[in-house]
């Protein structure tokens, strides 16, 4: 069965920096293109950045473009993001996601094919 588990989120102050993990079962990474969707109280899901297979392709978001890097270990089967100088306006539900083709082929983020259940980012004085 595959799955998707992150984990890393904690209560930060803004300027602060935290580490989130992704790791996956039940299927290999290495054939799937990887991204991070986050969603904010109140809101919908916002896709902030993706990883192609072998590493090389990466894409960002407006919003945390310069703060954030995303990478992977298909060795490990687990994807990661590390995110710096994070602002109040981070705060939110953050999820790992799997999709079979890139990014420039997904219409909408219902077709991401695996998905974590989130782990929690809150960004407060």
């Amino acid at each position: 069965q595959a799955q998707l588990v992150e984990s890393g989120g904690d209560l930060v102050q803004p300027g602060g920096s935290l580490r989130l993990s992704c790791a996956a079962s039940g299927f290999a990474i290495k054939f799937w293109y990887m991204n991070w969707v986050r969603q904010r109280p109140g809101e919908g899901p916002e896709w902030i950045s993706f990883i192609a297979p072998g590493g090389k392709d990466l894409r960002y978001a407006d919003s945390v473009k310069g703060r954030f890097v995303i990478s992977r270990d298909n060795t490990e089967n687990t994807l990661a993001l590390k995110m710096d100088n994070l602002e109040l306006k981070d705060t939110a539900l953050y999820y790992c996601a799997a999709s079979s083709v890139p990014l420039t082929q997904i219409r909408s983020l219902n077709e991401f094919t695996y998905w974590g259940r989130g782990t929690q980012v809150t960004v407060s004085v």
